[in-house]
């Protein structure tokens, strides 16, 4: 589904000073109504969007149809403890652990010791990966390299992944700092929107206090540049500071000009 709305579903008779409160937001503001009910346009668009979730967490990730062959023999393709769709949404702790195919797998074809481990993961929306990864990532490689960071060799690519699955990357890598890009659970804006979890040497003890997020990167949220300048600019903090989490100082000047 596009984020785009469909103008022509638009009411004529909506005024002007309203259609300009809602162009600054994608959320469903001053829709209107029909009597109790919504009108015919919204109940429309509200059921498109309901459907595009449903779809987006349903859909298995194929890396044929979202990364070119030449990227694809970089990357790790890998799984979780949770075998299919249906376990990965009843069990979220699954999620959170690799199955011991993959961490053979990961330690055969990763680097160790990186200064940047950029995962992907499925997540809750593999329409998010699909739409924004292939644009953040060659930025993020960019910027790595600009800098002059070790990357891994191959980028794991992990199915059914859930956030926590950073600590096991990093008791399995050693990674300085390891960046989880992962479809976000999906609204009624957007199916389609990524967001990037952060640790600096994360491990098997750590928790979300741990970690930093960057979040909402789609079309009307964060641009795939803007994305990835946070995300080196938060990467730089941690290497500084040794720090990630709650210990990170997310208002310093540096986190918030550089």
């Amino acid at each position: 589904m596009s984020d785009e709305p469909d103008l022509s579903l638009r009411p004529p008779d909506v005024p002007d000073t309203v259609r300009k409160i809602r162009a600054r937001t994608p959320a469903r503001i001053l829709v209107g109504r029909a009597g109790g009910s919504y009108r015919t346009s919204t109940q429309l668009d509200l059921r498109e969007a309901h459907a595009a979730a449903r779809d987006a967490v349903r859909e298995e990730l194929s890396l044929a149809t979202i990364f070119d062959a030449a990227l694809i023999g970089n990357l790790c393709e890998v799984s979780t403890r949770a075998h299919n769709k249906n376990e990965y949404l009843r069990r979220p702790d699954l999620g959170r652990l690799l199955d011991g195919p993959s961490q053979l797998r990961l330690q055969q074809r990763c680097s160790r010791d990186a200064d940047l481990l950029i995962a992907i993961g499925d997540g809750l929306s593999v329409p998010a990966v699909c739409s924004q990864v292939p644009s953040l990532l060659p930025l993020l490689l960019k910027g790595a390299m600009q800098r002059r960071w070790s990357t891994s060799e191959a980028m794991p690519v992990i199915q059914h992944c859930r956030v926590g699955v950073l600590n096991e990357l990093g008791e399995l890598l050693n990674p300085t700092v390891a960046v989880l890009l992962i479809g976000e659970r999906p609204g009624l804006a957007t199916a389609e929107s990524l967001s990037a979890y952060m640790a600096y040497r994360p491990r098997a003890n750590h928790t979300d206090a741990n970690r930093n997020v960057i979040s909402n990167i789609h079309p009307r949220g964060l641009s795939a540049p803007q994305a990835a300048d946070r995300i080196l600019t938060l990467a730089t903090l941690m290497r500084k500071t040794s720090a990630s989490g709650y210990l990170l100082k997310q208002g310093s000047s540096e986190l918030q000009h550089g």
